[in-house]
């Protein structure tokens, strides 16, 4: 990303660059997909497809689109895309690239995500509680999105609670989510990440958005996003 549309990319809801011209208010984008896209139901191959394209709105992650003969009758007609069927993530149970599983929504070959160690100060607090201090963070960056900060479980100075929330991330894998004594819900670790999330495996993240982060002693600003 350049994530188009999601967060705070050219085409999302909260835009935090500027173009040089003015923008419309709702965009469409489509490209060519240059890869084997395939749809299952039932463990039955539904759609199989080598003429894939991705389509783009402002404010919404990408979605596949297939011309109307590889479509199966799924999906519905595609704006702007005659004789093409735009097909939501959820009209199958299991989508393949090639032959790599796809999680939680079509993955956009415009996001990037960075994960960089740093010999920073980090300290996590709630309510004046310090709840993690580490030299040892991992910073992830992922375009459009706030940074997170992976602290190794050694520096954490206080027990998590695991919680019964799991969320999907079509990037980082499926994540586990902590709470802490009057906070539910409060951090979360990839377990088993996939191939992006790699270098922060076991690692725990708060969210930014809940938690004062100090860097260096600097308190940080919390970002407000669907998250806050």
């Amino acid at each position: 990303m350049m994530s188009l549309t999601a967060g705070w990319g050219p085409l999302g809801e909260d835009r935090r660059g500027r173009f040089d011209f003015d923008p419309p208010e709702h965009a469409t984008y489509v490209e060519d997909y240059p890869r084997r896209v395939r749809g299952s139901r039932g463990g039955e191959t539904v759609i199989d497809s080598l003429r894939a394209k991705l389509l783009w709105q402002t404010g919404a992650q990408p979605q596949y689109c297939f011309p109307e003969e590889d479509a199966a009758g799924l999906g519905a007609s595609a704006p702007g895309l005659r004789g093409w069927s735009l097909v939501p993530f959820d009209a199958v149970e299991t989508w393949h690239e090639e032959d790599v599983q796809v999680f939680g929504h079509v993955r956009d070959p415009y996001h990037r995500i960075d994960v960089y160690p740093t010999a920073r100060l980090v300290r996590i607090s709630l309510n004046g509680e310090l709840l993690a201090e580490s030299r040892r963070a991992q910073a992830l960056f992922e375009t459009a999105l706030p940074t997170r900060w992976y602290l190794p479980r050694e520096d954490l100075r206080v027990e998590l609670e695991r919680s019964e929330k799991r969320t999907v991330c079509a990037y980082k894998g499926f994540a586990t989510h902590w709470s802490v004594p009057g906070a539910a819900d409060i951090a979360w670790s990839y377990e088993n990440p996939l191939r992006d999330a790699e270098l922060v495996r076991d690692f725990v993240s708060f969210y930014n958005e809940r938690v004062d982060v100090e860097l260096d002693g600097e308190l940080q600003e919390r970002p407000v996003t669907p998250f806050s």
